[in-house]
């Protein structure tokens, strides 16, 4: 089934009975929440070639519908302000505990939280001001590996939650987006791969505790492409910059909490990310 069918099939579910998908929302926000996607569906891969990428749908779509059941509104963001896509791989019962009812349920609130009238783009975001929202949330997929960790524009905004100690959560492969905090985000992304790749200069996550898609569930994703290789692993980039990275087994679900940091290891890690995040803003 293809995203486009999942979500009517969720709306037209809820129709049926009566509901909206957002019949649930608080009466009054406790907050807003600034959530990063990524604006691009084509990975590079080494050799000039590409892979298809978005977000995936579980690593948004929980946290997501946690956050606002727990009173928050939500706000999308993309470097161009483009609708965010969903990576197919990620349609798939698997990342809901194999409830396929509940996929369809998340598909629906991410529908409602994609309308394209109401993303918003980085430019947009940065002229408006940051101190609206109570915390930044980046999903995952291998998307923000295309343009989110190189962008300087995502610094800005990582660097503001950072220096007012407002929760930032980022699960999977949305970590690598904290490497656009650093003095120069592109140089250090050409870099990767190289022998001679150094710390980040100025990165303000360095010395932090932190976990990403680790190595042996990235090299899984790898051998998936037919022969083909990823620039780089993220994993590997987020220690090379200077980050403390932390894991648990593949598979498992792991978060790390570390100051106004938090941040998941791999898809199954969203309900606990979720929890740590809204736990974060309400000691706020």
């Amino acid at each position: 089934m293809t995203m486009k069918n999942l979500f009517k099939k969720a709306l037209l579910s809820a129709a049926a009975l009566g509901l909206s998908t957002l019949s649930w929302a608080a009466p009054a926000p406790k907050g807003e929440v600034l959530v990063v996607l990524s604006s691009e569906t084509a990975l590079p891969l080494r050799d000039g070639k590409t892979f298809p990428s978005g977000y995936y749908l579980n690593e948004f779509g929980v946290p997501a519908d946690a956050l606002q059941r727990a009173g928050y509104r939500l706000t999308v963001v993309t470097p161009r302000g483009n609708r965010p896509q969903a990576d197919q791989r990620s349609v798939d019962p698997q990342y809901f505990r194999g409830d396929a009812r509940e996929m369809e349920r998340i598909a629906g609130v991410v529908e409602q939280l994609t309308q394209a009238d109401q993303i918003k783009s980085l430019p947009e975001v940065l002229e408006s001001g940051l101190d609206r929202y109570a915390a930044v949330f980046i999903p995952g997929g291998h998307a923000p590996m295309i343009d989110l960790a190189n962008n300087p524009l995502v610094g800005h905004v990582l660097r503001h939650f950072n220096a007012n100690g407002k929760p930032t959560a980022a699960i999977c492969h949305g970590p690598i987006t904290l490497l656009a905090a650093q003095d120069d985000p592109q140089g250090y992304e050409r870099s990767l791969g190289n022998a001679d790749a150094g710390r980040a200069q100025n990165w303000i996550y360095s010395g932090y505790r932190m976990t990403i898609f680790a190595d042996a569930e990235e090299a899984a994703f790898e051998a998936s492409l037919n022969g083909d290789r990823l620039r780089y692993y993220p994993a590997r980039a987020m220690a090379t910059a200077g980050g403390d990275l932390r894991f648990a087994k593949a598979w498992e679900p792991h978060v790390v909490v570390d100051r106004e940091l938090i941040t998941g290891q791999n898809p199954f890690s969203d309900h606990a990310l979720a929890q740590a995040l809204i736990a974060a803003l309400a000691e706020r």
